[in-house]
Parts: structure tokens; sequence; C-alpha cells
């Protein structure tokens, strides 16, 4: 199936009806159709057809998502490209992926200049959000001159639809090739057609870079419900558009949850048309979700899905009503529990631990994730694959699944400290120090000793208005983790170094206890 079709499907259905909403423009479904065969037209004109490659360099926007489907529409590859990237990092995804077509917001137009005689495929280039400049084209200039193409590409499902890079927080960013059919099965699988009932509207400010992003767009317009987008996560800005927008759904990370609990706003903000906030990207530091929980409306469910870029998004779900609290104690304390977990497998999701010899290990040993699912990605570009036997695919998380099937990441495999040829999974630890009542947020990783071969180091974010120190939380540890688990070096900090996704840099936090 040809991805264009969960717009065009819906179009079909609820011509009408309105699909897109960013600031001011206001598109349904037809307009929307509309205006992605004219930009077709306009890609077309400069060479685009099956196989293409159409980069774009740009914070969120309809005309981002328009980009998405006229490429679609021809066959082509997308590329969505970090607008965060540093310039080396830039360079690499814009040589790795043979962009020859590049949309691009203005801002970034001289850091592509400047890489210009690295990039031999591209050819050209338009502004997205800009009138013509030096000579490129704007887009609605494109448009209005196109007229609307008619032809939508064959495509074969293993056909690339999206080269899509990783965060790249401890190498250069990888291109993960994620196929038509990876998407189709995914969002065919997840959501509900349109039908023409009231589906609501979901608010969508994670980067359309990243997958989170990319399905969103998805299942939102093929569901028929109205996609709000929002140029970047701002907590005032998302407050105020679920409140104006009357949202129903909404996607977060972590570290934007956190904001919003923290926004001076936030309990002035009228959040009663909200259903279900999801989460994701990086792991749910355990006091947030329980904040969030206790402060948004009752109503509201809570999702945190659990996914990689490499499988299409979302492997496990841990639903809503994982998430109630306030039944019986018994109940409550389960639930409680299930909170540091990342939820049960979806159907079309296989999952086993693996020990470090290739053995399958038991409930509630501590392994490496492996999964293995038919909308895992073609593989990596220009490198080899990371599949081992039968299509299981290393995640190189660390984790267990307890006795009811949950699973529960310890950390990532890179990650686990060894200390005196004892393995520590920084999860373990981290769960500790946030349980201390005063502790907000916490990181946990290994630091290079000469006796030890590695320490156990801890970087702290005290709760507002909470105190702890050093002694104390020593003394918390000391009762609840085997001695050799106790942090020996624990440093405060203001906040923790993340990415945009909310993934923490354990590097520079690295860097920082080992200068402790």
């Amino acid at each position: 199936m040809n991805t264009l079709g969960f717009l065009t499907i819906p179009a079909g259905i609820v011509p009408e009806q309105e699909a897109l909403a960013f600031g001011d423009v206001r598109l349904t479904y037809a307009d929307a159709q509309a205006r992605v065969r004219r930009l077709a037209a306009a890609l077309a004109g400069l060479g685009a057809q099956r196989g293409t490659r159409v980069a774009a360099l740009a914070t969120n926007s309809h005309r981002y998502v328009e980009a998405y489907y006229a490429t679609a529409m021809l066959g082509g590859v997308f590329v969505p490209v970090n607008y965060r990237a540093k310039q080396h990092e830039l360079e690499h995804m814009l040589r790795a992926s043979e962009a020859s077509i590049l949309l691009l917001g203005q801002r970034y137009l001289s850091q592509v200049e400047a890489l210009r005689e690295t990039l031999p495929a591209l050819r050209a280039m338009i502004l997205l959000d800009a009138d013509t400049n030096g000579g490129l084209a704007g887009y609605e200039d494109l448009l209005a001159a196109a007229p609307e193409h008619e032809e939508e590409a064959e495509v074969d499902d293993d056909d690339v639809s999206i080269l899509m890079f990783t965060s790249g927080t401890t190498s250069l960013p990888k291109g993960v090739m994620l196929r038509y059919g990876d998407f189709s099965a995914y969002v065919t699988a997840n959501v509900e057609l349109a039908d023409g009932t009231p589906r609501g509207a979901a608010l969508l400010c994670a980067p359309l870079y990243h997958i989170a992003g990319a399905t969103n767009m998805m299942t939102t317009l093929w569901t028929g419900r109205r996609l709000v987008l929002v140029p970047q996560f701002e907590a005032g800005q998302w407050l105020e558009t679920v409140e104006r927008e009357r949202i129903t759904h909404a996607f977060v990370v972590p570290t934007m949850l956190k904001h919003l609990l923290d926004h001076p706003d936030f309990e002035r903000t009228d959040l009663s048309s909200l259903e279900l906030v999801s989460y994701g990207g990086a792991p749910m530091p355990f006091p947030v979700i329980r904040r969030a929980i206790e402060r948004f409306p009752q109503a509201v469910g809570f999702v945190n899905a659990f996914g990689q870029t490499e499988t299409t998004s979302t492997l496990t779900v841990l639903g809503p009503e994982d998430h109630r609290l306030g039944g019986a104690p018994e109940e409550d304390e389960r639930t409680l529990k299930r909170l540091r977990s990342i939820g049960k497998p979806l159907p079309d999701v296989e999952v086993r631990i693996v020990g470090d010899g290739g053995e399958t290990l038991a409930a509630g040993a501590v392994g490496e994730i492996q999964v293995r699912t038919p909308r895992a990605m073609k593989g990596y570009a220009g490198a080899e694959s990371p599949f081992v036997e039968e299509g299981w695919l290393p995640t190189r998380d660390m984790g267990w699944v307890d006795e009811d099937g949950y699973l529960y990441i310890a950390g990532r495999k890179d990650d686990m400290i060894i200390r005196g040829g004892e393995n520590i999974a920084p999860a373990e630890v981290e769960a500790v120090l946030g349980s201390h009542p005063a502790v907000e947020e916490v990181a946990v990783l290994g630091i290079p000793d000469v006796e030890w071969g590695q320490r156990v180091g801890a970087c702290v974010v005290v709760r507002p208005g909470a105190s702890v120190g050093v002694e104390e939380l020593g003394d918390w540890c000391r009762q609840r983790l085997s001695s050799f688990k106790k942090p020996e070096v624990i440093r405060f900090l203001e906040e923790l170094p993340k990415n945009q996704m909310g993934k923490i840099l354990r590097r520079e936090l690295r860097t920082r206890l080992e200068a402790a």
C-alpha cells in the first residue's frame, strides 16, 4: 500500500472535514489533498520520481506534512532531518541519504550553503517558510504555479518510504530504512479508518524527524482526527493550544510532561477535553508520571508507548488501566510496580530476553531485549544488517519480564556497570534513588576506577522545595541495595542534560562525574 492512502482514502470519505491546523492555517482533507498534488507536480518538475530522495530540514508545519505525502505520491524516499543537528552531523545525514531535493526553513539556509560543495547529489532546494531567496524557489510560489498531479505511483511494500536517522547520542546518526509496508502494517493495525464519526483532535509537538512524530502524523489523518501542529514544544503554548483547540489526544516525551507539570499555568488551564496522553521516546521517571496521574483530570488515560525507530515505532504498551490509582491497596501496589515497566508487547511483536551466551532467559532474569516483528526496518543505509538468526533484532536495551508478562528496562547494554566483576543495572539503582521523596530525577552510570574497574556514580535533581544531602541518600541506598551497588559518587544538578526527545546525554554526565 502506498502511504499516500493515509490522506487520500479519508479524503474520499470526509473531504470537507478539517484535517490540518497550523497557526491560522486550516485545511480540510480535500484542501490538503489538492496541495499535496500540486507539490507532487512541482517536485516531479524538479526530477523527483520513484526512489528519489527528498529531504526536509525544518520545524513542524502543515507544509512538512504535505512534503511527505507529495514524496509518497511519486514513490520517493522522504528524509526528515534533525534541525538541531551539529554541522558535521547535518553533513553526514545529507550525504548519506543522497538527497537530491531539500525543503528547508530559511533559518537553516546558511548551514546548508556552507556544506553545498560536499553534497554532490543535491540538485534543488525549496524554502518552506519564505518567498524566493537568492534564486531559491519559495514553497507557496511553487504550489501556485503547479497543476495537480493525478497519478499515484505504484510502490512495493518493500520500497523504502522514509529514511530516518537515529538520534546519534553515542556516534554519528544511522539511517534507518523504513518501508511503505512497515508503515501500512503499523497504521492499519492500530487505528480505525475515518468513518465520519467524531474522532477529536490530536496535538503534535514531537518533531516530524522522530518516529513518534511521523507515525502520529499518519495515524491521526487515517483515523479522521484533526491534526494540530505546533513548530516546537513550549509548555505554555502546549497548554494554551489544548484549551483553545479542545485537544483530545497528545503525545509527549518525559521532559515535556515534567515541564507541563511545572508550568505556572498548568492548574489554570482547562484540560477537560483531553482523553488520552501517550508518552515515550525516553524512560519516564517514576515521580513524573506519578505526579501526572495525580494532577491531570481524572478522566485522562495515560499510555506508555515504548518503541524504536528501527521497529516503526511502538513495540510495547502500558495502557490506561495500568495507570489507574485510587483502588484497593493491593491493586494500587500492583499498579505502582507496573508503572516502572513499559507494558506488554503489541500483538505483532515478539520479545525475548537473551543472556551473554545467546540463551533465552527465564522471567525475572536480566538480559538483552530482542524483538521480532514484521514491521522491523529493512536495515541501516550503508551498514551491515543488525539482525540475528530468524529475524530477531537486538535492541541494545537490557531488561527483564515479570511473571505477568510486563517488560522492564534495566538500561542500555553499553551503560551496564561492571564493578569488581559484578554487573550492576543502572535502572535498579535509579529506581531506589528515585523512590526518595526529595528526588525528582536521577541518572546512574559507571565511572572508570583503577581498583574496581568502575564505580557507581549518580547525578540527582532534587524536587522543587525539597532538600537532601549526599549522606542521607547514601543511607537510603544502603538500606535498599547490596553494598556494591550503592553510589560512591553523588552529584546534585539543577537538571539532567538531554537531547530534544528527552534522552539523557550520559557522555556529558560521565564527564561531570569524573571531574567530581
